[in-house]
């Protein structure tokens, strides 16, 4: 009788031996390397293929790549199995421990084997005569393993020894990690190692077994993650704070180096893990000069070299035993016989922050620099400020008004501080841009009301004012003081004689009344209360920073110095490259779901920032530091759909606010404008492909001089209203993109 096996394939790696084509948000189990589809479709179809028993199919894979995913399951009966998505990377002792589980749950103890997602096998009949060959080892308590008969001193791959052979299976001496040549030269010609495929068959009682005996807090805490787990059509989804709780380890290490009774059945299928350049030019379709040539390429008299081009033509002279790959934003060259340490240069791409080990360039980006300007100035000289400086304007009470509606009529809402300092600040930005409109009379009309309805007892700003100016919510907030600081800095510039002493004021009340006593930054309100938030303090080294461009007083640089050492040393979080937004009051991440929160818009401000920082002060390693939040937020906080960027995403690039929202597209565009001159790569299309974004999502399909500023993750607005505090975020950003782009034709 045919026994069940229950299968799993894992498809959780990045990768990187491949890159610059495998990245972290392209990994390369989803590229197509030797013909037929991808590598995960491949595995799943040699998985289906088995000729008899019961065979349900799962596959773990990351959370973030559930649409892709889910492309490649199209089509395929997986016999009642499907995929178990991780919250995070917890290595492959996780996985093989919550294959365990979904088995011993759902199949008892039945076989279960554990596949790799990118490796190359010959024919699915040969593979699974080779695993249906250690199924009987396997039912009878061993753990069961494949190896390949060595034909080249391979440095690239795990080795298995063995020792006496018995009904066909080996049994396994010990597992060796890849070694140099000259001791893979010695495993070729000792004649009883074998390369070490990473495929795995057990039966699920006697893998719980071994996890108990040699690594119970792995078990534990993957078995909590389980019990905890939701379930829905698309999969089943593990909660992160427990799957993160779960130690990080490999198999190999976790177990198999550990336990006693291993075997090994030499696998009668051609095999190859496709990690390197090398093992492509092995594989692929050669031409009769050894080479294997992909996409738009010339190359003439070269020879065994593997030569792809991913866009533009890519041509070759004499070349030989090289390799040869060429992307949208990247070139990768090295004799094949390197090709192997390629994550040296992602090692040493990623210590300096570059974006290119993190994300895959868009398809449909613009090339030409400044090829959305003329839109760009239409839009916001002839229809944006005009509707602004009229229909947003309150000449009754006063100040502006807090929303329009899709009709531009204003909708009588509570008038945020915060919102009548953007409109000062933005009215002045765009004076300063050659505006011909009443740009000192609508700066003038905002700081007048500001200062006669807004002020407080203690020399601050109230956070809320009714329609009619009278006071609606009278608490002194670090983020309005940061957003009335930015206004007068900017009214200041424009000439306004009010808003050098209202700076003024404005700072003595800072430091008397928010400055945090141990000289941690500021505090969310003057009464002290409340947990601690990174985005006021952004806002206030934006502010600074105003005041040092407006004065050149070095005084503000130091401010703004002081917040740059709290982002170093408490908001940015070094491993997963993002930015923290919920603290308690020793600035540790909060509790819960709030401690995991990051907001990709902001990774972008904060990015055009530390730019701003590093030219003014000489830091120039925080460019670093920007380049690395503009890429997590590229890599991990863009729904991939639209293109746009998420409300917020966990640290491990989970979505959390699903809802895109116009200001943080704005920001990207200024993010990328900034980077693009730092010492980075060229960001231009980048630049084109953002603004790009902005106006087809959120502008375009808007009335003349409005916007959209909510969008769900499928493209639809959800928008009631156009609110005036977005209005400073597009002109910023827009005007930036003037200033950095020259006029065709």
């Amino acid at each position: 009788m045919t026994q069940r096996i229950v299968s799993f394939v894992m498809s959780g790696g990045v990768g990187s031996r491949l890159w610059p084509l495998s990245r972290e948000d392209n990994p390369k189990q989803f590229h197509d390397l030797s013909g037929d589809g991808s590598m995960l479709a491949k595995t799943l179809r040699r998985l289906t293929a088995r000729s008899g028993g019961e065979t349900p199919i799962f596959l773990i894979a990351s959370e973030r790549h559930a649409d892709r995913v889910h492309a490649d399951l199209a089509g395929l009966d997986l016999a009642g199995g499907g995929p178990l998505f991780e919250p995070i990377g917890r290595n492959t002792a996780a996985a093989v421990a919550l294959a365990t589980l979904r088995t011993l749950s759902e199949f008892g103890d039945s076989l279960v084997l554990v596949v790799p997602s990118d490796h190359e096998i010959a024919t699915a009949r040969q593979f699974w005569q080779s695993v249906e060959a250690g199924a009987e080892a396997a039912r009878a308590g061993q753990l069961v393993v494949f190896g390949i008969k060595p034909t080249q001193p391979e440095t690239g791959y795990g080795y298995i020894e063995v020792a006496s052979e018995s009904g066909g299976t080996f049994e396994v001496s010990r597992f060796f990690e890849k070694p140099d040549l000259a001791t893979a030269q010695s495993y070729l010609q000792a004649g009883n190692f074998y390369w070490n495929t990473g495929i795995f068959l057990f039966r699920a009682g006697a893998m719980r077994d071994a996890f108990a005996a040699f690594q119970p807090d792995i078990w534990q805490t993957t078995e909590a993650a389980y019990k905890a787990a939701t379930s829905d059509l698309s999969g089943l989804y593990m909660p992160l704070e427990l799957y993160a709780a779960i130690p990080s380890n490999s198999i190999d290490y976790a177990i198999m180096e550990q336990a006693k009774d291993i075997a090994m059945v030499p696998a009668s299928f051609r095999w190859n893990d496709l990690g390197s350049w090398q093992s492509l030019l092995d594989v692929g379709p050669a031409d009769d000069q050894g080479n294997v040539i992909v996409g738009d390429v010339v190359a003439i008299d070269c020879e065994n070299s593997y030569i792809r081009s991913d866009g533009r033509l890519l041509s070759a002279i004499g070349m030989k035993d090289v390799a040869i790959v060429s992307t949208a934003d990247a070139t990768f060259v090295a004799p094949v016989s390197h090709s192997q340490h390629v994550k040296k240069i992602v090692e040493q791409l990623e210590k300096s922050g570059r974006l290119e080990t993190r994300f895959t360039p868009a398809h449909d980006r613009v090339i030409e620099s400044g090829a959305w300007r003329r839109r760009v100035r239409h839009w916001l000289f002839q229809e944006t400020l005009p509707l602004w400086s009229t229909s947003g304007v309150d000449e009754r009470h006063g100040g502006f008004y807090e929303a329009l509606g899709f009709d531009a009529s204003p909708l009588m809402k509570p008038k945020r501080m915060r919102t009548q300092a953007r409109q000062v600040y933005a009215f002045a930005v765009a004076r300063a841009h050659g505006w011909d409109g009443p740009a000192d009379r609508l700066i003038s009309h905002g700081i007048e009301f500001m200062a006669r309805q807004g002020r407080t007892n203690n020399g601050g700003w109230v956070r809320t004012l009714n329609v009619d100016g009278s006071v609606a919510d009278a608490t002194e907030d670090a983020y309005d003081h940061s957003c009335v600081l930015l206004a007068l800095a900017h009214a200041h510039m424009s000439g306004n004689p009010d808003a050098l002493r209202l700076g003024e004021e404005t700072f003595a009340f800072l430091d008397a009344h928010l400055e945090d006593h141990r000289m941690t930054g500021f505090l969310e309100t003057s009464d002290g209360e409340g947990e601690r938030h990174s985005n006021p303090h952004m806002h206030l080294l934006e502010a600074f920073l105003a005041w040092h461009q407006a004065t050149g007083e070095r005084t503000h640089l130091r401010r703004a110095a002081r917040i740059i050492d709290l982002f170093r040393s408490h908001f940015f979080d070094w491993e997963s490259w993002t930015l923290g937004e919920y603290f308690d009051d020793e600035w540790k991440p909060s509790a819960g779901e709030k401690g995991t929160w990051t907001e990709p818009g902001h990774h972008f401000e904060w990015a055009s920032l530390l730019v701003d920082f590093a030219g003014r002060s000489g830091q120039a390693e925080l460019s670093g530091f920007a380049r690395k939040l503009y890429a997590s937020a590229v890599a991990n906080g863009l729904n991939r759909a639209t293109g746009l960027a998420y409300g917020a995403v966990s640290r491990q690039g989970l979505p959390l606010d699903l809802i895109s929202r116009s200001w943080p597209q704005a920001e990207a565009v200024k993010a990328a404008i900034a980077l693009d001159g730092s010492g980075g790569p060229d960001l231009k299309p980048e630049i084109e492909e953002r603004v790009g974004r902005l106006f087809r999502w959120h502008i375009d399909p808007a009335p003349l001089g409005l916007w959209i500023d909510r969008i769900d993750e499928r493209g639809r607005s959800l928008a009631s209203d156009v609110p005036a505090s977005i209005f400073y975020h597009l002109v910023c950003a827009l005007t930036q993109y003037l200033d950095g782009t020259t006029e065709k034709g």
